[in-house]
């Protein structure tokens, strides 16, 4: 899943590409991803890209005074095609969420978006609003980590009112803070050398240090993102990651082996030696409570 550094870097790209331009139609050929009715998708032709940019893991292309908003969910992405297909893409069950094609202009030949979802479980989703707060995932988002607002004192508040959830939840609720997922969670908590079952509510001196490693593992993924095409995020993500997806692996710290805690629906990894005092965790459910 695409996160906040990668999201950024995505807005950044696409407005790089298509700001100024000129939107010749969107198809949605997965109609169940667009979730709103008031706006049209055939309302945005002849309007112009104003602007690219996000809110935590959304997505928003700005059109001529309405939002298109993409949340790429596990397994979206977004594709820049220098060609158009001649014909409209037809429903089916195929990877193509939806299509943005863009006018031929004259110092600009015509081109398309392409957003697609993997797999066959479909959780992306589309959103054509007059305000980005019509989208229930935005409305109740909280504050960007990336934010010159995100202060100790405001994380420290955060934690606070989480009381003994378990922080590796806290760090994904998005309504808490915004925009990181399951894998920069790993990144984070190892920075830490916290256990991810530790109560969020904890004393100032381990919230200092989960505030920098917080702040400083997005930060390096964002400068390491900053100006790549979309074509080489998912690769770069990959590359900085130290231990989120590299269960039985070695430590880069310590050299101890990666291990991991599996869920119905997902699995996070940690390094014992730097993060639980050498236990190595069975299952959340048998797991102590580290402190």
């Amino acid at each position: 899943m695409p996160e906040a550094p990668e999201v950024a870097a995505l807005a950044g790209d696409l407005k790089q590409r298509i700001g100024g331009r000129v939107v010749e139609r969107l198809d949605v050929p997965a109609f169940a991803a667009l979730k709103t009715v008031a706006l049209q998708s055939a309302e945005l032709r002849g309007r112009r890209v104003d602007d690219v940019g996000r809110h935590g893991k959304f997505l928003d292309l700005r059109l001529g005074g309405d939002h298109l908003i993409v949340h790429l969910a596990r397994a979206g992405w977004i594709t820049w095609r220098e060609e158009t297909p001649r014909t409209p893409p037809r429903p089916g069950r195929g990877p193509l969420a939806a299509r943005l094609v863009l006018a031929e202009e004259d110092e600009a030949p015509a081109g398309c978006l392409d957003v697609t979802e993997a797999g066959t479980k479909k959780s992306l989703a589309l959103y054509l609003v007059s305000d980005p707060a019509e989208v229930p995932g935005i409305a109740r988002i909280g504050p960007d980590p990336l934010g010159p607002s995100f202060t100790l004192e405001s994380f420290e508040g955060i934690l606070a009112g989480a009381g003994r959830a378990q922080i590796k939840g806290v760090l994904r609720d998005q309504s808490l803070m915004a925009g990181i997922g399951n894998a920069y969670s790993d990144e984070i908590l190892h920075a830490a050398r916290m256990s991810p079952f530790k109560p969020a509510a904890m004393g100032h001196d381990d919230a200092r240090r989960l505030h920098e490693a917080l702040t400083g593992t997005l930060r390096e993924a964002a400068e390491r993102a900053a100006g790549l095409s979309a074509a080489s995020l998912k690769r770069e993500k990959k590359r900085g990651l130290r231990v989120h997806g590299r269960a039985g692996e070695a430590c880069p710290v310590c050299g101890d082996v990666i291990r991991q805690v599996v869920f119905a629906d997902s699995s996070l990894q940690y390094c014992p030696a730097c993060q639980t005092g050498g236990t190595v965790l069975a299952d959340r459910g048998m797991s102590r409570l580290l402190k």
